[in-house]
């Protein structure tokens, strides 16, 4: 294993604590997309089903047995413990838009037509949109809490730092998988428009775990203009936050 891995490793596991301990410390799920959890659960679910039939080392085993558990810990407290503070109204992302696609794809684009390879495929070409319901949330609300943005972040972290993986692997071991690289370039330009806005333009409020990232700035109105003030323009218009603009609820 090399370093970009292992660090891409930690970072995804940072980012699954830090949202959980949000969610604990706090008592509430407010401003977090229970559908994105949900879509990372059948991931983790899919792409693992080989823990019962491929052991490849003790790490190994252990990251994919934390990754599940804490995944569907996510979505218990989302749905259960503290489902009153869960905001649905916001939450309207259509999943079967995602899914349906991604399971099509991983029966005709696959490495091996056997059903834990289709699987793991789909989880594959899942994992990179199911951000998507909690971006677009984001996106919806116009604002989102420091927690919830430091998981963000370092889920966009985790994938860059798996990009390195792979042009370390190519170049040293002479692997290559055009699925997983494709879905990953996929996964980290979601998170570009979301980096810039984390990096250079985020506005704390309140500090500590109170605090929220403010993601769009109304437009002033015209001097002397009898119409209402056009509508908000948002920050840093990359094209993820162009596709929010979609109506997918």
């Amino acid at each position: 294993m090399n370093l970009f891995r292992f660090l891409g490793d930690l970072s995804h596991l940072l980012a699954i604590i830090l949202l959980l301990l949000k969610i604990w410390k706090s008592r509430s799920c407010a401003g977090i997309s229970g559908k994105s959890q949900v879509l990372f659960a059948v991931v983790f679910t899919a792409r693992y089903l080989d823990l019962f039939t491929n052991y490849i080392s003790l790490y190994n085993t252990c990251m994919k047995v934390v990754y599940i558990a804490c995944s569907f810990t996510t979505v218990w407290m989302i749905y259960s413990k503290f489902k009153a503070t869960y905001d649905g109204n916001h939450d309207t992302f259509r999943v079967e838009f995602l899914v349906i696609p991604t399971a099509i794809l991983a029966f005709l684009v696959n490495h091996d037509f056997t059903p834990l390879e289709i699987l793991w495929t789909f989880s594959i070409y899942l994992e990179s949109v199911a951000i998507l319901p909690q971006l677009f949330m984001v996106s919806k609300t116009g604002e989102a809490e420091t927690i919830t943005s430091h998981y963000l972040f370092a889920l966009g972290v985790y994938r860059t730092l798996y990009l390195f993986n792979w042009i370390w692997r190519y170049h040293f071991e002479g692997f290559f998988d055009l699925i997983a690289i494709v879905a990953g370039l996929v996964q980290t330009v979601l998170y570009c428009d979301f980096f810039y806005l984390y990096i250079t333009k985020g506005s704390w409020r309140g500090g500590g775990a109170g605090g929220s990232l403010h993601l769009l700035q109304p437009c002033p109105p015209s001097p002397g203009a009898l119409a209402p003030p056009p509508l908000p323009q948002r920050e840093g218009q990359g094209w993820p936050l162009i596709l929010f603009s979609w109506d997918f609820s």
